[in-house]
């Protein structure tokens, strides 16, 4: 187990720019959001100063609207598309106009809980706890205008999960007629028939196109955008990270931020019972245009579990990953094997994914759920035994997908070892 945390600490070292960390070389030559956030917790295990640096990076790019965007374009690389010319946001340093899942609440808080220097975690966590606070009010002032308690994602991009089968119906609404010629740089670095297609790429970049023609303003998009679908994997990562930064607020003596967080958190909570599905025994997708679930059994439905949700909501989701394991060698795939469009190779639309797992078995965990959380975690470390740190993996065969030395990979790798050698 030591060979793999020593190689995994290599790979966060390696893909280290000084003050962020890329996913890795050539097809991501920039900073992402959420890859940051889930990469400081495998750099706090050997330094945590540059674990807080990674998030503080991150967070000093926000918006003064409060979002934060999901790619920081720190230095020119022409080596992917779309750059920032494209996004055309008009930021000092360059960024996206889009966001990703809200993950930088939970990880400051584990940040904090798990320090060993407690006087530098204090310092980071009342600097970074105001900036995560005003970027959950910035979803539900711009992303839930109805204020239902559940937020949607304008873009597939924002999800994380671009090319999933959720989003195939809803997706159909995007033009691709008047999209600008492109050229893709993706498929130069990682194999085609393993990334998203091209008809997917000209409707992601309609989308871009719009939201660029209202000058980014989030007060606009929602409405505008034809595609708004409301996530319940995205919305319990954010509803997660609502309650641990109320933990931390409260630990911080801001009783305040730790009310309206809580508050957030139990309207969300609740409202999450209207993706349940009994007939796939997990949470679904709704398209908001429709005001109509999404019949897509995918792994969003099973990340929803890594908010606080009800104990016999935890318990149908431990019983859908452990008749999921029936199905492939390895855990966890990110849509159902039965399901028609399943492709086990193809980005979203069935490879397993470590920091899928890692958020899954941590919700499963919190929730008593051990057996099938330690069961993941298992599963995971096999996985990287097989075939590396690769970005994402056939969940049949354990064939290594996309990129090659993938940082959040290496995080999570680091994290599984040490919760098993934790007990």
């Amino acid at each position: 187990m030591q060979t793999l945390v020593q190689n995994a600490s290599d790979i966060l070292r390696e893909n280290d720019l000084g003050t962020y960390t890329v996913p890795t070389h050539g097809l991501y030559p920039f900073q992402w959001n959420w890859d940051s956030c889930l990469t400081a917790l495998g750099q706090a295990h050997f330094d945590e100063a540059r674990a807080w640096r990674e998030i503080e990076t991150l967070l000093a790019h926000q918006w003064e609207d409060g979002m934060v965007p999901h790619i920081i374009f720190h230095k020119e690389d022409d080596g992917y598309f779309p750059g920032p010319d494209v996004w055309a946001t008009g930021r000092d340093v360059p960024t996206s106009g889009i966001t990703q899942p809200a993950v930088a609440g939970f990880a400051i808080k584990r940040l904090f809980d798990r320090a060993k220097d407690k006087e530098l975690a204090a310092k980071m966590a009342r600097t970074l706890l105001p900036k995560v606070f005003a970027w959950h009010e910035w979803f539900f002032a711009n992303r839930d205008p109805e204020g239902t308690g559940l937020v949607a994602i304008l873009h597939p991009w924002e999800s994380g999960r671009d090319n999933s089968i959720d989003w195939d119906d809803a997706f159909e609404r995007v033009p691709t007629e008047g999209v600008l010629p492109f050229t893709r740089r993706d498929t130069q670095h990682a194999n085609p028939e393993h990334r998203p297609t091209q008809a997917q790429y000209e409707r992601y970049i309609w989308l871009v196109q719009l939201f660029r023609s209202l000058n980014w303003d989030n007060a606009k998009l929602h409405d505008a955008s034809p595609f708004q679908v409301v996530d319940p994997g995205f919305n319990g990562i954010l509803l997660r990270s609502c309650m641990d930064l109320a933990d931390l607020a409260d630990a911080l003596g801001d009783t305040d931020t730790a009310a309206k967080s809580r508050a957030q958190a139990a309207k969300g909570i609740a409202a999450m019972e209207s993706l349940w599905s009994d007939k796939h025994g997990q949470y679904l997708c709704q398209d908001r245009r429709l005001d109509q679930l999404i019949d897509s059994p995918s792994v969003g439905g099973l990340i929803a579990g890594f908010a606080p949700i009800p104990a016999e909501r935890a318990k149908a989701l431990a019983d859908k990953v452990t008749e999921m394991a029936d199905k492939v060698s390895y855990l966890v795939p990110s849509h159902d094997p039965d399901a028609p469009d399943y492709d086990g190779k193809r980005y979203w639309r069935g490879p397993a994914w470590l920091i899928v797992n890692y958020l899954i078995s941590d919700g499963l965990r919190r929730a008593g759920q051990i057996e099938v959380a330690n069961r993941i975690a298992t599963s995971s470390v096999q996985l990287i035994e097989k075939s590396g740190f690769a970005e994402y993996y056939d969940p049949k065969t354990g064939e290594p997908c996309g990129g090659t030395r993938f940082t959040w990979t290496a995080a999570m790798v680091i994290e599984f070892i040490a919760q098993s050698e934790k007990g």
